[in-house]
């Protein structure tokens, strides 16, 4: 057989294509298919790049290039899929801000981002401008109502960018975007992905979440959350179509599955709870949907069971951090582990280790410990944060430290035991809320339930229960607290019991703890 040379350089290699480059192609190859649907409009892929041109280019005039940091500040909007991606293809980073937090989070995020221009649509625009904000931060409003002063409006600025690909060369390393933190667990942090790391993210995601080109993906939730930029990266990366709503409404949510044939979908538990008690639920043709994704926080077995009854497809829970740790349960080994969030994605690594950095056995709870192509170069502007996240094995591997508490078991499928940092240690004892949470979610009058750790004089933290009651029913407060009490074990009992109409949540649906305990704990 002859001898093949291979050259360190053939004439015919080229860089690997990052997401801009991909989804370059899909204007010019898929131009007359549909990319984004919003509001009863069909936009093309053609006019989807050439819009997303027009902000990359419209930024290089503003005198932003590769690593500056544009705050966006939107509700779901078409304009705001057109930002994100030209803010992206700039080679700029994008900050897409939670709305739901106060003016004084928004202005130290904007500020923690070292941000160069900030788009925002009118009401948030609104905001931002009250507040005390660097000096030649460039300000651009996306929307028709009235005008601010010293604010580029959105429409007139596009208009005179050029609608061709950017002149711009972007690395892998290069910032992509950076996703501030719900701030679940004390101050947010400013999660920093590259390019790199965003493109393996989308990759593998659509793999386990089975996206192709003919995917038509519902997106209920706001783009600035992890959770809908999974869905936009995944199905863009395919070349879908993206069906973009204002909002999560449950009986238009039902009824655009059916008219549109939505075949993907990513929720939090509370919607998808909000989708089984809807009563159109039971006319609703739901044989369109080849995948629904759940995540965000922990999804109920009750629930999780009942979604495999009314979707022939099932669900596929996924448990991750937008750090970079995923795994994910397919809808074929869910039988019989239903409590189980699956294995890591392709390319993933995850392990158990215990207090002493020692690697736990199967059955044995400790904290995850992740590693692999997804996983964040680090904390935006925050290396302390960065380090405290870290751990390095014994061969000097480092991996992103989870502050999940999680086992496996002889099949290496991964169960979450509890936040780290949501431990109620009780005359010395490790409690973890989601045991009992887990025993309360399954009274049939319950809806959601959460479990917080309060001072108690005698044993250091006593565990006390919150509620939601299920649509029309009614609980007993005292009733409810004898039941779950003789289910769980001695020192699990609860010392107390609340029902609220409706816990506190994040935009991904994750009960914010901290807010319960200010509420029912001691006064300061």
């Amino acid at each position: 057989m002859p001898k093949i040379d291979h050259p360190a350089s053939l004439p015919l290699t080229a860089p690997a294509p990052l997401l801009p480059d991909i989804l370059a192609l899909h204007g010019r190859w898929r131009a007359a298919s549909p990319a984004l649907v919003f509001e009863g409009e069909t936009v093309l892929w053609s006019a989807l790049i050439q819009a997303v041109n027009r902000v990359a280019n419209g930024l290089i005039a503003l005198g932003l290039g590769r690593g500056d940091v544009v705050v966006v500040a939107m509700e779901n909007e078409r304009e705001t899929v057109e930002v994100l991606l030209g803010i992206a293809c700039s080679g700029c980073i994008s900050a897409p801000l939670n709305l739901t937090i106060s003016d004084d989070a928004m202005a130290a995020m904007i500020q923690d981002a070292g941000a160069r221009a900030v788009i925002a649509t009118p009401a948030q625009a609104e905001r931002i401008d009250r507040m005390d904000l660097p000096a030649g931060l460039h300000c651009v409003r996306v929307g028709d109502e009235g005008e601010i002063d010293g604010w580029l409006d959105y429409g007139n600025w596009l208009a005179i960018q050029a609608a061709l690909t950017p002149a711009v060369a972007i690395a892998p390393d290069d910032g992509f975007n950076i996703i501030y933190s719900s701030g679940t667990t004390g101050r947010p942090k400013g999660i920093l992905h590259t390019h790199a790391t965003r493109l393996a993210w989308a990759r593998d995601l659509a793999l386990a979440l089975r996206y192709h080109s003919g995917a038509r993906t519902l997106c209920t939730l706001g783009l600035y959350s992890n959770i809908a930029c999974v869905m936009l990266l995944c199905t863009f990366l395919v070349g879908g179509t993206l069906h973009l709503t204002r909002r999560f409404d449950t009986g238009p949510a039902l009824a655009l599955i059916a008219r549109q044939g939505i075949t993907h979908t990513a929720m939090v538990p509370v919607q998808y709870q909000r989708l089984l008690d809807h009563p159109a639920i039971a006319r609703t043709d739901t044989g369109s949907m080849q995948a629904m994704m759940s995540c965000g926080s922990s999804l109920p077995e009750r629930l999780k069971a009942g979604l495999f009854e009314q979707f022939a497809c099932g669900v596929i829970e996924l448990y991750g951090l937008t750090e970079g740790v995923i795994t994910t349960l397919d809808p074929e080994d869910a039988p019989g582990r239903l409590a189980s969030v699956g294995k890591p994605l392709p390319g993933t690594d995850l392990k158990i280790i215990d207090e002493d950095g020692v690697e736990c056995p199967a059955g044995t709870a400790g904290e995850i410990v992740s590693r692999g192509a997804i996983v964040m170069p680090g904390y935006w502007r925050n290396p302390d944060a960065t380090g405290e996240a870290s751990w390095t094995d014994p061969s000097g591997r480092t991996w992103l430290r989870t502050g999940d508490i999680g086992k496996l078991d002889a099949e290496r499928f991964l169960y979450i035991v509890d936040r780290k940092k949501d431990m109620i240690v009780s005359g010395g004892q490790n409690i973890f809320p989601a045991d009992i949470e887990q025993v309360l979610i399954a009274h049939e009058g319950v809806s959601a339930a959460a479990v917080i750790g309060l001072p108690d004089a005698v044993w250091g933290e006593t565990p006390v229960g919150v509620v939601e009651a299920r649509p029309g029913g009614a609980l007993v407060t005292d009733e409810l607290l004898d039941w779950v009490n003789q289910r769980v074990g001695k020192r699990q009992r609860l010392s107390a019991l609340h029902i609220v109409a409706e816990l506190p949540r994040n935009p991904n649906g994750k009960v914010l703890k901290r807010e319960l305990r200010a509420k029912f704990g001691p006064p300061g």
